[in-house]
């Protein structure tokens, strides 16, 4: 008696008494835009729990729950909260080596990362201070009668000092841009120079081999020459002010295929390194004890120039490049350069607070690993070694058309930048060589690149008579292009105050 027949029309009628859902054409679009949303959390406003670490991989503070459309001025916000910072520090993050310059989407969606798993940010401390930009010519400083090969401010930024093809030492006045000094001494080509860390000396090498050093207060030459070479000076580095506070040992290395040592207060060498068997053609005196050098017969010398029982011996030789090495480069060089002057230190009170500075300034830029050695030879490539640790390279830079002649890493050591004869710059992440971008305009060979002390910006100088100015946020093209040489520009330095930009 319960059963009862179904029938079609039964269905239909109980369809008709439930309710439905209406859907006005109009609001389609947005229901679509809803439940594509759905499917793609990155369009959905929604968040990502990040972790903030150094660059050395130490975790800072907990992880947090952000908005993956954070900006990069709102990642500084949160970890200057988080590390309880007095004034705000600008920062630069990283995932995965790599920058974020907009937001963490566009970082996450180049890198193609999920947001499920949590995101792990580097981060490192910018400049507190701002460079500004060069826009044009200020000075032009006439004296030198032949080519002016090298040009190079003191570790202050307060004194300039070049050298050039009339065999002549000057020393300019920065803020009338007149000449203080004209030194004369040398008998042929001045072809390198460099000043001391503490800024009291000046060193000078010549085509004939001979060294003499300056004193820039006065113009007058410090003692007798530093003969011993016997064919021209390729480089010359100071020990740095953290090993010493003197500041009396000068390294030097010639095409005679040797590099030497010199005791500048005595005016005696006091070791000669023989290892090459051709030209040395670039030295640079690091700061963990060790003194490199690279030569045509394509090997790297590290030496041991700590004193004690080991001194002036063979730590370790490295090998890879096909072709002559032309030039070195180290993470550390700009605070071994500079010693205890920075961004707050322009004037010291004794040469053991002088020491102190330049040891603290020197272990907060180099952190907890070891110091980063680059080569660039003829065969195009560039190699990166960290000395102390492998005798083998960590990473082979290739990309470059011509021979590599010029390096330089930023003061923060998070990139460096890499000169070619193939016209162009190339920029490259300090810490894993990994290539960021390259840099085209020049019409001619590139000589030489310096940094801005912020790291913000580069400049570069070429055999088509300009020098031009990059900015790192825009590496696509020049910011300025500066004329105003008649030849070929072979070398520029920038202050290291930020104030001043030589050519």
């Amino acid at each position: 008696k319960m059963s009862k027949t179904m029938t079609a029309e039964t269905f239909e009628s109980d369809a008709n008494k439930r309710p439905k859902l209406a859907i006005d054409p109009k609001s389609a679009p947005h229901f679509e835009k809803d439940r594509k949303s759905a499917t793609n959390p990155k369009e959905n406003g929604s968040s990502v729990i990040i972790q903030f670490r150094t660059m050395d991989g130490e975790s800072k503070g907990p992880k947090i729950d952000i908005p993956i459309e954070s900006k990069v001025e709102q990642l500084e916000q949160v970890l200057n909260k988080l590390l309880s910072n007095e004034e705000n520090v600008p920062f630069s993050f990283f995932v995965e080596e790599t920058e974020i310059t907009d937001s963490l989407t566009t970082t996450l969606d180049e890198l193609k990362l999920s947001t499920e798993a949590v995101l792990e940010i580097n981060y490192q401390p910018l400049a507190i201070f701002k460079v500004r930009p060069v826009t044009r010519c200020t000075s032009t400083l006439p004296g030198h009668t032949d080519a002016v090969l090298h040009v190079s401010y003191s570790p202050d930024g307060k004194q300039l000092a070049s050298g050039g093809g009339d065999a002549t030492v000057r020393f300019w006045d920065i803020h009338t841009c007149t000449p203080k000094y004209t030194c004369k001494g040398h008998k042929h080509h001045v072809l390198c120079t460099a000043w001391s860390p503490d800024g009291q000396k000046f060193a000078s090498g010549d085509k004939n081999g001979t060294i003499i050093i300056w004193n820039p207060k006065n113009g007058e030459i410090i003692g007798n020459p530093l003969n011993g070479h016997k064919k021209w000076i390729t480089s010359l580095s100071w020990e740095p002010m953290h090993k010493n506070s003197n500041c009396e040992r000068l390294a030097s290395s010639s095409k005679d295929c040797l590099s030497k040592i010199w005791n500048v207060r005595s005016g005696k060498c006091v070791v000669s390194l023989s290892g090459h068997s051709d030209s040395v053609e670039c030295v640079k005196w690091g700061g963990e004890g060790l003194l490199y050098s690279c030569s045509r017969d394509r090997k790297i010398l590290a030496w041991n120039v700590d004193e004690g029982t080991k001194f002036g011996t063979l730590f370790e030789s490295y090998l890879g490049h096909g072709h002559r090495i032309n030039t070195l480069a180290l993470n550390t060089e700009y605070v071994l350069r500079t010693g205890p002057f920075g961004y707050k230190t322009s004037h010291v009170e004794s040469p053991e607070d002088a020491k102190a500075k330049a040891l603290e300034r020197y272990n907060e830029m180099k952190g907890s690993g070891p110091e980063i050695l680059i080569s660039g030879s003829d065969d195009f490539t560039l190699f990166m070694w960290k000395p102390k640790r492998s005798k083998k390279p960590i990473a082979r830079l290739t990309g470059h058309q011509q021979p590599v002649n010029h390096i330089a890493f930023s003061p923060n050591g998070h990139r460096l930048a890499s000169a070619s004869f193939d016209k162009k710059v190339k920029v490259w992440d300090g810490k894993s060589g990994k290539f960021l971008a390259t840099l085209t305009g020049h019409v001619g060979a590139v000589y030489s690149v310096a940094w801005s002390a912020d790291s913000r910006m580069l400049v570069s100088a070429s055999k088509d008579s300009t020098v031009k100015l990059w900015e790192m946020v825009n590496l696509k093209k020049a910011t300025v292009t500066l004329p105003g040489h008649e030849d070929e520009v072979y070398a520029l330095d920038w202050s290291p105050n930020g104030e001043q930009l030589a050519s």
